[in-house]
């Protein structure tokens, strides 16, 4: 990334802010909540599942369900233009805090954790620590929900030395009971988590009665390379896609279409929970549209066939030490542009339709698009598209940004990609038909 002109100047910038959102928000409660706060800013009207919707005044609209999943839309000037929607997931893969979870062993004390999505255990070793999440509270009166995050250097998962493990360099299976628990104090400290959780919510202990809360890695986010063309970050997988996606959604023009921006929890898991792609969520929200505005069971037909769907998750970068990973062609490279992923079981949901779609815009606007295959003899993984076409089913194509190390609490991508994403979601939006 070349200094001092005005482009590098915009990237910088653009990557900058990313950085700024993703350290802001540890868990999916902290994404949508912060989403929530930049659709407020912009005049956006917050809509309630548990209430009547109208949807008389002009601009735009969100919904939440379960504080971790958001769906914010644009109503278009021509409803039978249909949705154009940009999809993505506010989790990360994490360590989630158990009931009860202090454990004293050996003068140490120790928190119960579970693996919440497929991590890539190493690299939670000997780095700073920290919990974030919500707890649930009872004032008397009423239940209501607090965000949390303890914003200080809290737990560490240290190390087995290698004197005890001479093989330890030769490959090592994980125990995520034994192995990656966290120091959280002494013995002495024994009590002390409650009080620190309490504290940190503003209430008293005893009004908590559950929480959700996950260990976060405390690394800021950074640039680096010789050029600084790289950045590295906790949750890249998938806030990145989630921020562009947001940008692009609020630097659109209305048009014909309707805008829909979803954030969805729970992909890391397989989407399969009420506020997760595989849940009602995106129908039920599709159908109060309709409705709200008058529309009739075909009209809404008539909308979701002439809908397109972009599901947006982050990619794999070809690796330098592990070439022989990657497909023989199709490696997708960190600054490459936007990526758009292919798979013959349709774990990706690209076809000629949609992928002609996303290449239409690419080359429309300049955007520079690569491809993505997996390796014939390796499985992939999959995402958003595939699962919630078993709820709506629109023509969907997944694209991401290519990155490496995905699933580490630390994982890295490419400065310029940010600015190159946020202008495929912004371009995607003003489609005009």
């Amino acid at each position: 990334m070349k200094k001092g002109t005005k482009k590098s100047t915009e990237i910088r910038s653009a990557a900058r802010k990313l950085l700024d959102q993703i350290a802001a928000s540890p868990t999916a409660y902290h994404v949508c909540a912060n989403i929530r706060r930049e659709l407020l800013a912009n005049g956006y009207r917050e809509l309630r599942e548990s209430e009547p919707w109208e949807l008389k005044a002009p601009g735009g609209y969100f919904v939440e369900r379960n504080d971790s999943s958001l769906i914010a839309f644009f109503p278009g000037s021509r409803p039978s233009a249909g949705y154009r929607v940009f999809a993505c997931h506010s989790d990360s893969p994490a360590l989630k805090l158990k009931e009860s979870p202090e454990l004293e062993q050996e003068g140490y004390l120790r928190l119960n954790v579970e693996k919440y999505g497929g991590l890539l255990c190493a690299p939670w070793f000997d780095r700073p620590l920290s919990l974030a999440g919500r707890v649930i509270t009872d004032d008397g009166t009423e239940l209501s929900t607090r965000l949390v995050n303890i914003d200080r250097d809290l737990l560490m998962i240290p190390s087995l030395a290698i004197h005890f493990n001479r093989e330890a360099n030769d490959g090592y299976k994980y125990s995520i009971q034994k192995d990656l628990l966290p120091v959280f104090g002494d013995a002495a400290d024994k009590g002390q988590l409650s009080s620190l959780i309490s504290r940190t919510a503003g209430v008293r202990a005893e009004e908590i009665l559950s929480q959700d809360l996950y260990l976060y890695a405390r690394d800021r986010g950074t640039f680096w390379g010789a050029g600084e063309q790289y950045l590295s970050s906790p949750r890249l997988d998938d806030q990145e896609c989630v921020w562009c996606g947001l940008a692009g959604l609020l630097t659109s023009d209305p048009g014909e279409c309707t805008r829909v921006l979803c954030v969805f929890d729970n992909e890391e898991v397989g989407s399969g929970t009420r506020q997760g792609a595989a849940g009602t969520f995106f129908a039920d929200v599709l159908e109060r549209i309709e409705e709200a505005s008058g529309r009739s069971a075909e009209e809404r037909q008539i909308a979701i066939a002439n809908s397109v769907m972009i599901s947006a998750d982050n990619a794999h970068a070809v690796h330098p030490a592990h070439i022989d990973k990657a497909d023989p062609v199709n490696r997708p490279h960190m600054n490459g542009g936007i990526v758009l992923k292919f798979s013959a079981n349709q774990k990706y949901t690209t076809d000629g339709i949609s992928a002609a779609i996303v290449r239409k815009i690419c080359r429309d606007h300049d955007i520079p698009l690569q491809i993505f295959h997996n390796h014939s003899d390796l499985a992939g993984g999959s995402t958003l598209g595939n699962i919630s076409g078993t709820q709506v089913s629109m023509t969907t194509a997944d694209i991401g940004l290519a990155q490496l190390a995905m699933h580490s609490p630390y994982e890295s991508a490419g400065a310029e990609d940010v600015t190159h994403m946020i202008r495929f979601a912004r371009a995607f939006f003003d489609v005009i038909s």
